[in-house]
């Protein structure tokens, strides 16, 4: 590995914490452990987090709301040229809101068949296992995915809730 894809991956891995923390935020605040940030070409970077359970939203998801903020905020040739880092593998409807944003990479800690071992229904919903590889792969543009990488509290931040949420 050269000097330049190992400090690549160290950026990524600190991006990726990043992500958690605003995952661990969401949950504190009762929504779902999720969290996701957009990181320009200078170094901009804009925040998203779940809103399921606050905003009585189901598309509420970190992505979602974080492709709306940052097509918002950013001009679409910055967007395409940014990264989106996420604290677990985008799903099938995030996965189409990152298609459609432009954004041209994404990185993801844990992988959507880890988060269906802990959770196999969101209340009451059957999770819909669509890995976001497989949504990319049906637009008519590519998307530069990498992950899942492996960082211990990715798990972490999961643990406990989805167990919980299913017994109430």
């Amino acid at each position: 590995m050269t000097s330049h894809a190992v400090e690549s991956a160290a950026i990524d891995r600190a991006h990726l914490r990043h992500a958690i923390a605003l995952a661990g935020a969401a949950r504190e605040r009762g929504d779902h452990p999720f969290g996701a940030i957009v990181v320009t070409p200078d170094g901009t970077i804009v925040e998203g987090l779940n809103s399921v359970v606050s905003a009585t939203d189901p598309t509420g998801h970190a992505e979602t709301n974080l492709v709306r903020l940052a097509a918002a905020a950013l001009a679409p040739s910055v967007l395409t040229a940014s990264t989106l880092y996420t604290s677990t593998e985008p799903c099938a409807m995030c996965a189409g809101a990152i298609y459609w944003s432009g954004i041209g990479r994404v990185v993801y800690a844990l992988a959507e068949f880890e988060l269906i071992q802990m959770v196999d229904a969101q209340e009451g919903i059957p999770t819909l296992a669509l890995p976001c590889r497989e949504v990319f792969a049906r637009g008519g543009r590519s998307i530069d995915v990498v992950g899942p990488v492996p960082l211990p509290e990715a798990v972490a931040v999961h643990a406990g809730f989805w167990r919980s949420e299913q017994e109430l």
